[in-house]
């Protein structure tokens, strides 16, 4: 049967979320090592919101926004981007990229409590038994020795819990806010304002300025890859997903995340993968598929297709 453009641009923005964005822990580790965490974070999405208006202007898409949906951009940009991202990069110094990535993956969780807390949404089965098997694949996975043996990494995993319930709120608030209608135009104003907030944390915490050209060229590289693939396609394709399918699928990226960090970690680093890992990654995606199950996918599916 032949796939619509709706599904098949459902199926390739999972694809984004769920394997470019593994690969970010990886980018930001390396990046973090020569350029302040802050700055990091304000130079990647003010030049990513940049480039998306350049590249709007040239499609000749509207870049017309309301008050309300300005503020509505920027509120979604301090909940994701300076908080949720900026701060989680800043974390990166206290704690290991693949630890931190594992710990991200409880999103699901969070965002399911959420839901029933503010929406009073009841929680199905299929996604209890779902986040059981990703908590029993977490543990398993943050169990092992060495996994997190850095002065300080308690502070580390505190800040980095706090940026995961941020970026959750921040999955239900974008799905139900006025934003502009165009996903690629609201990530913009998202990365811009995001960008100007994180410049001024970054100037009154005193962060070094660092030259781009004094950078190495593998983090060069890996800003490079933060911006254009990180940011401008994995992020709009993250906003698209919040307005055609529900929150908690969604964030089901965060348990396939680690596993792509974790493979990444393997392959560039050489860093070794264990037998627990293994078993662990296998549980993981059993609950992604829990959570994602194909009969509820298929009713997302058909409902956002009545929605456009």
């Amino acid at each position: 049967m032949k796939l619509s453009r709706q599904k098949i641009l459902i199926i390739l923005a999972f694809f984004a979320i769920y394997v470019i964005w593994g690969s970010t822990y990886l980018l930001n580790k390396i990046a973090v090592a020569e350029i302040p965490p802050l700055l990091l974070s304000s130079v990647r999405f003010t030049i990513s919101g940049i480039l998306i208006f350049i590249i709007s202007k040239i499609l000749k898409l509207s870049l017309a926004i309301s008050r309300k949906q300005l503020l509505n951009s920027i509120i979604a940009g301090f909940l994701f981007l300076v908080y949720g991202n900026g701060v989680f990069v800043w974390s990166l110094k206290y704690v290991d990229s693949g630890f931190a990535a594992l710990e991200a993956s409880t999103q699901p969780l969070i965002i399911l409590i959420l839901m029933r807390i503010l929406y009073g949404k009841k929680i199905q089965s299929m996604s209890i038994v779902g986040v059981a098997l990703g908590l029993l694949g977490i543990y398993l996975l943050i169990s092992q020795q060495g996994i997190s043996n850095q002065e300080g990494s308690a502070f580390g995993i505190f800040t980095i819990f706090t940026c995961v319930i941020s970026w959750s709120f921040g999955s239900l608030f974008v799905s139900k806010a006025d934003l502009p209608s165009n996903f690629f135009v609201s990530s913009g104003y998202q990365m811009v304002s995001a960008g100007v907030l994180l410049f001024v944390f970054s100037f009154l915490l005193g962060e070094e300025r660092v030259s781009p050209f004094n950078l190495s060229g593998v983090v060069q590289m890996s800003m490079l890859l933060l911006i254009v693939f990180g940011s401008i396609v994995a992020f709009t394709a993250f906003n698209y997903l919040l307005k055609v399918v529900s929150a908690e699928k969604v964030a089901t990226s965060s348990y396939v995340n680690p596993l792509i960090a974790m493979l990444l970690g393997w392959y560039i680093l050489d860093e070794q993968i264990t037998l627990q890992s293994i078993i662990a990654a296998f549980i993981l995606l059993l609950g992604v598929y829990f959570i994602n199950s194909k009969r509820e996918l298929k009713t997302i599916l058909k409902n956002s297709k009545k929605a456009t």
